[in-house]
């Protein structure tokens, strides 16, 4: 596994916090894109999922993610699909390829990678979906994992 450093620029983003499995991503994945398109907003990135606590300690019925796209234009949030910026951050990260089951020691290299050279985890880590699991085989999925991180002295 390759893991690199970047810089990731500010980005809005529409999206729906949700607890449960992560199979109802698909499902929810849908539900933003429909309001982005309704509310004649851009999609300008790959859909993503950030994940604030681990099935390892809640169980994968309690896992609290967000799910969404990047976007450009304006509008508000709502209900259930809300708009918010991720602010410019520094990221480790790798690209994971197969089935989304098999993500989990990508996650563990990232923290080891990120121990034994001085970085601080700064935030949630992201997923974000290259392609499309309807268009691609899973063995073929392209996931990129990404830690928000700040080097430490």
């Amino acid at each position: 596994m390759e893991i690199k450093e970047k810089e990731v620029p500010e980005m809005k983003v529409a999206y729906i916090f949700h607890t449960g499995t992560p199979e109802n991503m698909p499902e929810l994945i849908g539900k933003v894109a429909e309001w982005v398109i309704g509310k004649g907003l851009q999609i300008v990135g790959p859909p993503f999922g950030i994940y604030y606590n681990s099935p390892a300690e809640v169980g994968m019925e309690n896992m609290q993610y967000d799910v969404g796209f990047a976007v450009s234009g304006d509008a508000e949030s709502e209900e259930e699909v809300k708009i918010k910026n991720i602010p410019p951050r520094t990221v480790l990260y790798a690209i994971h390829k197969g089935p989304y089951h098999e993500v989990p020691p990508v996650y563990t290299g990232l923290y080891e990678y990120s121990v034994k050279n001085g970085y601080a985890m700064m935030g949630a880590p992201m997923e974000i979906y290259l392609n499309d699991p309807m268009e691609v085989q899973e063995s073929e999925l392209l996931t990129e994992i990404q830690f928000p991180v700040q080097k430490i002295e």
